[in-house]
């Protein structure tokens, strides 16, 4: 055989055997999915049903994933939750909308805006609510991410009483939030009275990845659904995603309380990380996100000893290293894990990082600006020039600027500081 660089690359992690704390959620395991899936991997038949047109099996899975989550509707998505979040900003906005945006929102719904033609509105997530209710523009729907990277979540019960006030929907991107609907207390954002979720299933669930749910909890959205996902979708989706889907579903419906003990599990961790003076700072009992900065560690810094004790994270950064937990770690992973809290350092805490700016000044409407020749210049010369793509810093997981919005100096200043040394302007 001829060089596989991929494949060996991935056979070469496989072989190190660190307990996998990261997404996919089915971990690699024995038995968390059947060995014959590679077996199942057809395409549209008589007797396997076309998504696009389902009417057999796949509209029946799907009927069962909307019971289970109590939607009005489900759709299978085998393009990641990627695909829900276009589906979704092109269900409830029009040609030119407006969407009030959590300005932490992930890159595909900023491209999927420029695609559609859409207008965010960005605000500070923590101030959403306070200008959802307080601004009296025109807006055609409210986006927001919920949990972020680090679990930390909203109160999307008010904001979806904010909505309905306003009749606008809510759309959440709930790409890493799919197991909240079975955690204690239930926190998943359908429940809470979102209108439409992006669940990536694939991220906590015995799911392949790229296999996503799209929950539609409004009965307006749902004729008009499956034409929206097919304007992005791959005419090809893979039948073993869907078909882990399928399981996923089953599993759960079997297993309700398959995430309680992996939050009494977590809950153990986070109790030891906090005896050491690290905070966990993740809502979601299922992640532990630890601030090592409080103890003098960089996230990346720490992450580097959790993998000396066997451990893979799912993120690090300057601050921060994320952990994500599902019913198919074992236990031995959870001892690893405790292992790793223990091996570190505590040291006098890090600086904060400065604050971030002021949100800049639009210059050009987001698709104009995704569009346009860009080409990329020395930081210390971007100041005053339109932005051609996010720049984001981690953390704070938030863009400083965004696609046709004005380089202050100030977002010089700051991009400088998290080691930026050019961005892409117009």
């Amino acid at each position: 055989m001829s060089e596989t660089p991929l494949y060996t690359a991935l056979r070469h992690h496989h072989a190190l055997h660190r307990a996998p704390f990261h997404t996919p959620g089915h971990k690699c395991a024995a038995g968390a999915l059947p060995p014959d899936l590679l077996q199942l991997d057809y395409t549209e038949l008589p007797d396997t049903d076309s998504l696009f047109e389902a009417s057999g099996p796949i509209l029946q899975a799907e009927q069962a994933a909307a019971a289970l989550f109590g939607a009005r509707r489900t759709l299978f998505s085998a393009g990641g939750c990627s695909l829900c979040i276009q589906t979704m900003l092109r269900l409830s906005c029009p040609q030119g909308g407006t969407v009030l945006c959590a300005r932490n929102a992930h890159r595909t719904a900023v491209n999927a805006m420029a695609l559609l033609g859409l207008t965010p509105l960005w605000v500070m997530p923590k101030n959403i609510l306070n200008i959802l209710n307080k601004n009296t523009d025109r807006i055609d729907a409210c986006y927001v991410t919920n949990p972020d990277y680090y679990g930390r979540l909203l109160d999307i019960s008010a904001l979806a009483a904010a909505c309905r006030r306003r009749n606008i929907p809510l759309l959440v991107d709930n790409a890493h939030g799919t197991q909240l609907a079975f955690t204690q207390p239930d926190l998943h954002p359908l429940h809470q009275g979102a209108s439409m979720t992006a669940d990536s299933a694939h991220k906590t669930l015995n799911v392949l990845t790229g296999g996503a749910w799209l929950q539609i909890g409004e009965e307006r959205y749902v004729p008009n659904a499956k034409g929206a996902m097919q304007l992005f979708a791959s005419t090809s989706p893979s039948y073993p995603i869907m078909a882990s889907l399928d399981l996923a579903r089953a599993f759960l419906q079997e297993h309700p309380d398959a995430f309680v003990p992996v939050q009494r599990r977590v809950q153990q961790l986070s109790q030891q990380a906090a005896s050491r003076g690290i905070l966990n700072v993740s809502d979601d009992p299922t992640r532990l996100s630890l601030k090592t900065a409080e103890i003098g560690l960089t996230g990346t810094r720490a992450a580097e000893i959790f993998r000396q004790n066997g451990v893979e994270p799912e993120m690090a950064d300057g601050a921060y290293v994320v952990l994500i937990a599902t019913p198919w770690n074992i236990r031995e992973d959870f001892a690893r894990a405790a292992r790793a809290i223990a091996a570190l350092p505590v040291g006098e805490p890090l600086s904060c990082g400065p604050e971030l700016p002021a949100l800049p000044p639009v210059r050009m409407p987001l698709r104009k600006a995704v569009f346009s020749a860009s080409h990329e210049v020395p930081l210390q010369r971007a100041a005053g020039c339109i932005a051609a793509e996010a720049a984001c810093p981690c953390p704070p997981g938030i863009p400083v600027v965004m696609p046709g919005e004005e380089i202050t100096p100030q977002a010089v200043q700051f991009l400088g500081r998290y080691g930026f040394l050019s961005l892409r302007v117009l």
